[in-house]
């Protein structure tokens, strides 16, 4: 059975039922993961655990935001070798958790400085990321080839977070800018796998690549909003 399991076709070589049946419980728990990320967040700040951990993250900024990239990259390869459904799930409830968890420092100050800046930033990211979803699912082009620009935009990145960190210089509204572009980039990557890719058994995992896609961009246009306030 597993065997089976391992060896399905992908999504794009099923009969029009098993794909629809397939997008949609992948954007289902997309959805399902973004609700799960409020709540947690909503947890982590009304409780408390969000201000008692904003100071020591920030005295480590360039960790966080290094282990924030490094957090998508490892989201995507988990969507890409994980194999039951019940590690996928684990997989994504783990992940979401810890993109709340990196999150909450950031989102105790931005709310802070102007407690509407989150919802702001927020419908950007939704609108951003819908209208890129749309535009994959209706051109049905395969944007595999983004996958070496996903790579080494993530490298690049990492590598101005530490110079930033060594030579004390600021990542400015351009890195937010740029940071943006990639996850849009990622988004439209993510999408297409997800009708053209993946074997029909895998839409938690995928689900999973895709959220962690939108949990980027929101950070940076939440980061981009902060530094314009």
């Amino acid at each position: 059975m597993q065997d089976q399991v391992n060896h399905l076709a992908p999504v794009a070589q099923a009969s029009v039922e098993e794909r629809s049946e397939f997008i949609w419980k992948c954007y289902a728990h997309v959805v399902g993961a973004i609700l799960a990320f409020a709540a947690i967040s909503v947890y982590f700040f009304q409780s408390g655990i969000s201000e008692r951990i904003a100071m020591p993250m920030l005295e480590r900024w360039w960790l966080v935001l290094g282990a924030f990239i490094i957090g998508g990259w490892g989201a995507s390869h988990v969507a890409h070798r994980v194999q039951s459904t019940a590690a996928q799930y684990a997989a994504l409830a783990f992940f979401v958790f810890l993109e709340a968890l990196i999150f909450a420092p950031m989102l105790f100050i931005a709310y802070a400085m102007q407690p509407g800046i989150i919802d702001s930033a927020a419908g950007i990211t939704l609108l951003g990321c819908g209208g890129l979803i749309a535009v994959a699912m209706i051109t049905r082009k395969d944007f595999s080839f983004l996958r070496g620009l996903l790579v080494w935009g993530g490298m690049l990145a990492l590598i101005g977070i530490g110079g930033s960190f060594i030579f004390g210089y600021n990542m400015g509204t351009w890195f937010s800018l740029a940071m943006i572009g990639l996850a849009g980039a990622a988004v439209l990557y993510d999408t297409s796998n997800i009708m053209l890719h993946y074997p029909t058994d895998k839409y938690v995992a995928a689900s999973l690549a895709l959220f962690a896609s939108i949990a980027l961009m929101f950070w940076y246009v939440l980061r981009l909003f902060m530094s314009r306030d």
